[in-house]
């Protein structure tokens, strides 16, 4: 009894180090540290805060830059800038107060992003006047501009500007696109603030030049009361919009499409988008180049230098726009999980598929669900902490299609041509006799090696190898019982390679089973490779995080650096694996593996098939 009592007390430790693993250096989200329920009036008539343009989008854009002019004649070093949406404050949401001396809160929904006064010039304190440049995307709503003094922690209103919207705020955006549940359909996913009722969606679609075809749309949205806790359910909510999914189906391998998001309104008149395109999937098996873009915990990054997170994904953008520009060399994206670090404040998903729709729109964008999108104490999720921000996974299932039997639980399999993906859901129970233990071994074993030679297993957590500093701590340089069910069916099923995000790094193991490494080559792989090669792809663009001092001998490479994975299959043959920063795009680490289809069929320790004397 005395060591069962030992080994709960060093898992809370180790689920402790590993939770600081992950905030570590990070602190709170930045919108977090507004104490917006505690904002009182101060208006001064001879303060003044103006925005222009009034109304935004004219040309049929989804984003624009506003400037913001404003006068305070008390100005102090911490006066702040909120951008709010929608404009009007209304207090008839904020949380009911039981303490009559308690003064009643005034505005009760966080801003969407903010700027110290004081950005604007060094001599705002004495002057107090300043003007400030935002980017504002269409968000559904109006907009304001704010001007607190008191800094965060004591915000007092002096201002209000006038507000201004976009031209058509419930206009159709952000298509995402995602691989269905069988190789030749294509998924669109997009937002806008039409309802059923208002307007019917569909796609408008078809090969290049030829005659376009329409195919309806689903439409989804959630309320305050789907969401868990705070700051989901208070300060952060904001009204999602509706979300539309259109599954275009019985694509022909290989062809570009050209689509374009629409709404029939109860009038006959329509709404469209922009006119987008992609390239459909080969079939399975065929031998062409085909270049997979792999990483995790990326998150979003505001363009105008607002504050709201400064310093807490700082690779952010340079990751978004490496891919931008090669996107002529990529066939398909795995975000795998720790999408958008909204963490509860609403606002912040729209910010992230904004960012990542010059991507998504063009290539399959496939996620995989993270702490940060579904943890949340007695929800269901594994693990018991708030990482979320009480968004328990109902933004993310709503806003990015995956072909998983059941949404709510985020794993499922896809094929890409050569490739054969199984993404696990880490934040489920993994281990042998779950539900998903069993998923992940169907899914390794329905791998038809002789037409998708490459194997590829993928989860938010590291559930197979990674020397991060707080892993180390703990001992075992894993997600406590990470591998322990695992190996065996990595093993046996030959996967090439596992990735995993979370630990915001990179780092590549040797080809590995049971912590021994089992091929001694580092870059070039040819025959029979003997196990799988653990890849820590995390470093997409939240803080980074530091490596242990030791150094275990299955580690080959490490970098403390933000980047992503590129793979490109030449044929059943040939594999490149490449590791890019996200500042330059160049290869810093990489391997190529060479064999046959024998080779996959080989006897290795642990994954033997059965034979018999019999002839």
């Amino acid at each position: 009894m005395k060591m069962d009592w030992c080994w709960v007390f060093l898992l809370l430790a180790a689920n402790l180090n590993l939770g600081l693993s992950h905030i570590n250096g990070a602190g709170d989200h930045p919108l977090a540290k507004i104490n917006i329920l505690k904002a009182s009036l101060a208006l001064n008539k001879s303060a003044n805060i103006t925005a222009q343009p009034v109304l935004l989008g004219l040309k049929g854009e989804d984003t624009q830059w506003v400037t913001v002019n404003f006068v305070n004649p008390n100005p102090s070093v911490d006066d702040w800038l909120g951008v709010f949406s929608p404009a009007k404050f209304n207090p008839s949401t904020c949380p009911p107060v039981n303490d009559p001396k308690k003064q009643l809160p005034y505005i009760c929904s966080a801003p969407i992003k903010y700027k110290y006064a004081n950005e604007s010039g060094s001599g705002y304190p004495k002057t107090g006047s300043g003007s400030l440049r935002f980017q504002l995307i269409n968000q559904r709503a109006d907009f304001s501009f704010a001007l607190f003094s008191g800094g965060l922690s004591d915000p007092k209103l002096v201002a209000i500007s006038n507000s201004i919207t976009f031209a058509n705020p419930k206009a159709p955006l952000y298509p995402r696109l995602a691989q269905g549940k069988i190789w030749n359909e294509m998924t669109v996913t997009w937002t806008s603030g039409y309802d059923i009722d208002e307007a019917v969606p569909f796609v408008e679609w078809g090969r290049k030049g030829d005659l376009q075809l329409r195919s309806p749309a689903g439409t989804l949205t959630f309320k305050k009361n789907s969401m868990c806790g705070s700051p989901a359910r208070t300060v952060g909510w904001r009204d999602p919009g509706f979300i539309h999914t259109s599954f275009l189906k019985n694509l022909w391998p290989n062809f570009v499409y050209t689509y374009r998001t629409g709404h029939l309104l109860s009038n006959g008149s329509l709404v469209w988008s922009k006119t987008y395109s992609f390239k459909s999937s080969p079939y399975p098996g065929q031998d062409s180049l085909q270049r997979v873009i792999i990483f995790g915990d990326m998150g979003k990054a505001e363009r105008d230098g607002s504050n709201e997170y400064s310093n807490y994904q700082p690779g952010s953008l340079n990751t978004t726009d490496q891919l931008i520009s090669d996107l002529s060399n990529i066939d398909i994206v795995f975000h795998i999980g720790d999408l958008s670090y909204a963490n509860g404040y609403l606002s912040q998903w729209d910010q992230f598929t904004a960012q990542v729709e010059p991507i998504a729109s063009v290539v399959p964008y496939m996620v995989a669900s993270g702490n940060h999108e579904r943890d949340w104490p007695n929800t269901g999720s594994f693990y018991d902490t708030t990482d979320s921000g009480g968004e328990c996974g109902v933004p993310t299932e709503t806003m990015f299609y995956v072909p998983a039997q059941n949404r709510a639980k985020f794993w499922y399999s896809t094929d890409y041509g050569l490739f054969h993906f199984c993404i696990a859901d880490s934040e489920h129970d993994w281990r042998e006799g779950s539900e998903q233990y069993k998923f992940i071994e169907q899914c390794l074993a329905s791998a038809d090696r002789h037409k998708q030679p490459w194997l590829i297993f993928a989860a938010h957590r590291v559930l197979g190898y990674s020397s991060d500093y707080w892993y180390g701590q703990e001992g075992s340089f894993e997600e406590p019982m990470g591998r322990e069910s695992l190996q065996k069916l990595w093993q046996k099923y030959k996967v090439d390679i596992a990735f995993y995000g979370h630990v915001h790094n990179y780092e590549r193991t040797c080809p590995i089973y049971q912590n021994q490494c089992v091929n001694k080559e580092r870059n070039h792989y040819s025959g029979v490779v003997n196990g799988t090669i653990h890849v820590v792809v995390g470093g997409g663009g939240s803080h980074l995080s530091d490596f242990s001092e030791v150094v275990p001998n299955w580690s080959l490479y490490r970098d403390y650096d933000w980047g992503f994975v590129k793979l490109t299959a030449f044929n059943h043959s040939s594999l490149l694996f490449e590791y890019k920063k996200s500042r330059d795009g160049k290869a810093y680490d990489s391997f190529t593996v060479s064999r046959d289809y024998r080779d996959v069929l080989a006897c290795v320790h642990d994954g033997c098939e059965a034979t018999t004397l019999a002839s």
